[in-house]
């Protein structure tokens, strides 16, 4: 347990660096570890909040978090995140799942679309793009315990759809508002008093992704560049992605 706790603060410390939560490799690490799958979604998506909500604040403060921009994008991820989370599914269907969801994601954080440049005109309204994106990446994260906003920040900047602290401030609230739908459908799904149980047995993770969060979110802008430790965070996705396929493909 102390090595799991371990491994979910330099989860949280990588994943905060960029302005996101951690859940696809947070649920990798449980899978890994041999925990109850069914509650791994609703452990996953907790940390997730845990470590992006202070990251929410701090861009509402400083005005990179547009609420106008971010709405197309949660306002069918919000019900589908729900509704994902309702959804029962078996074990070997959510490793697999989860499995590719890594693999999309290690291969979405190292491959960096250029950036939208500060002078350019903004782009048009992103409700056509944003209500279809929104909702299948919303629905992927209630089901598996993924904030999704490892999934949308490559897609809007390979779009330019906004500035990079537009993205990151975007990203961040897309994942809290997906964790907070995707955990009360997890709840509904399997009651409020087992849940509830089960969960707070993993305390010490939320307390490891606390103090992790905490770090990377000073570690973005002080140790590192954003584009080494997104390298790094990729890196660390598709290890645990190649020792989760490995694991399921070879069981003891």
């Amino acid at each position: 347990m102390p090595a799991l706790a371990l491994l979910f603060f330099l989860t949280a410390v990588l994943y905060a660096a960029v302005g996101f939560g951690g859940g696809s490799t947070y649920n990798a690490l449980l899978v890994l570890a041999d925990t109850d799958y069914r509650v791994l979604p609703s452990v996953a998506l907790l940390c997730n909040l845990i470590v992006v909500s202070g990251g929410v604040w701090q861009y509402r403060r400083s005005g990179d978090l547009s609420l106008s921009f971010a709405l197309p994008f949660v306002a069918m991820s919000i019900p589908l995140a729900w509704l994902g989370g309702r959804i029962p599914i078996e074990q070997d269907t959510f490793v697999l799942i989860l499995g590719l969801s890594l693999l999309a994601a290690g291969i979405a954080m190292w491959i960096q679309p250029p950036p939208r440049s500060e002078g350019s005109a903004p782009p048009r309204s992103p409700w056509l793009t944003g209500l279809p994106l929104g909702g299948a990446i919303g629905f992927l994260s209630g089901m598996v315990g993924i904030g999704g906003g490892i999934f949308l920040a490559p897609v809007l900047h390979l779009l330019r759809l906004a500035r990079p602290k537009r993205i990151a401030a975007t990203s961040s609230f897309f994942i809290m508002v997906n964790s907070i739908a995707g955990l009360a459908g997890q709840t509904m799904k399997q009651g409020t008093t087992i849940h509830l149980e089960r969960v707070t047995e993993y305390v010490w993770l939320f307390a490891a992704v606390l103090i992790g969060g905490q770090i990377g979110s000073r570690l973005s802008t002080r140790a590192l560049s954003g584009q080494a430790v997104k390298r790094m965070t990729a890196l660390l996705v598709l290890y645990v992605e190649g020792r989760l396929l490995y694991s399921s493909l070879n069981p003891s």
